[in-house]
Order: C-alpha cells, then structure tokens, then sequence
C-alpha cells in the first residue's frame, strides 16, 4: 500500500524520516528519488537521528558513501555521480550495509539491479518548503505498517 505524507517544513520532513526508522529493520534499502533540493539529505538526517546517529549527516554526492554508527548502522549513498554501473558495484552497497540501513539518494536509477525488497521514497517539492512525500513499498516491504508514518 502505497502511502503520502504532506510536510509543511524541513523539520517535518526530518520528522517522516524518524518516524521510518521505528520500522526498519538490518538489511533494509530504502531508494530516494527526487530532484536536486527535494529534501532528500533532509530526510535521511531525521532517518538517522531515530537509528540513534549523533553526528550530521550530510549528502554524499561527493565521495558516493557515508557510514554512521548508531542503534543500527547506516549507509548514505547517493549515486547521482556515478556514471556506470562498476563505479556503483565497487561502492559495494549490500556488503556495507548488511547489517543497518542502505539509503540510496537518486536509487531508482540503480532499482533493477537491487534486491525486490525495498522501499522507495518519492519526495516532492510543492509551494515554499511543502515537500510531499510518497512511499512506495516493492517485496516484502507491502505487508509493513506504513500507515504509522501518517503522523
């Protein structure tokens, strides 16, 4: 089932994302899609702060991967730079992230050749700082209680 928030502001959208992490579990994908100043480093920051992350989370875009320690171990990637599918198979994405959460930014360009089990996160840009956020669930991910996230 697919579910939509609205979020009036950047503390609400880092809201949405703490909310997600009560229902993550290790080895979870999540993909972000969305254009250039959606939101996506905004989300992933309060994904982070509900995985128990104390340090700043900032977007990846330069050097492809993040890794942060907290409750459960997150993997912030954004593939935006990557201009072949090697670049992005020596990041090694699954090995990094086995045992916490992958958080791909712009992941839907790299969708097929993930595991079906994911999560996708369409972020949006409405009027002033209004993001709409849609979740998208593929595998296993249909039968989690996304409804939760509707605050």
């Amino acid at each position: 089932m697919t579910v939509q928030i609205e979020c009036p502001d950047a503390a609400e959208t880092m809201a949405a994302g703490r909310r997600l992490a009560g229902l993550l579990w290790a080895g979870d994908i999540l993909l972000l899609d969305g254009d250039l100043g959606a939101g996506k480093t905004t989300f992933v920051a309060g994904l982070a702060e509900g995985l128990g992350v104390d340090e700043p989370i900032t977007s990846p875009t330069f050097i492809l991967m993040r890794t942060y320690s907290g409750l459960m171990s997150l993997t912030h990637a954004d593939v935006y730079r990557a201009e072949t599918l090697s670049e992005i198979e020596d990041l090694d994405l699954l090995e990094a992230s086995a045992d916490g959460v992958l958080a791909v930014e712009w992941g839907t360009a790299i969708e097929q050749w993930l595991p079906a089990n994911h999560l996708v996160v369409r972020i949006r840009v409405g009027e002033g700082e209004t993001r709409s956020i849609e979740f998208l669930p593929r595998g296993s991910w249909s039968s989690r209680p996304l409804s939760e996230l509707q605050a």
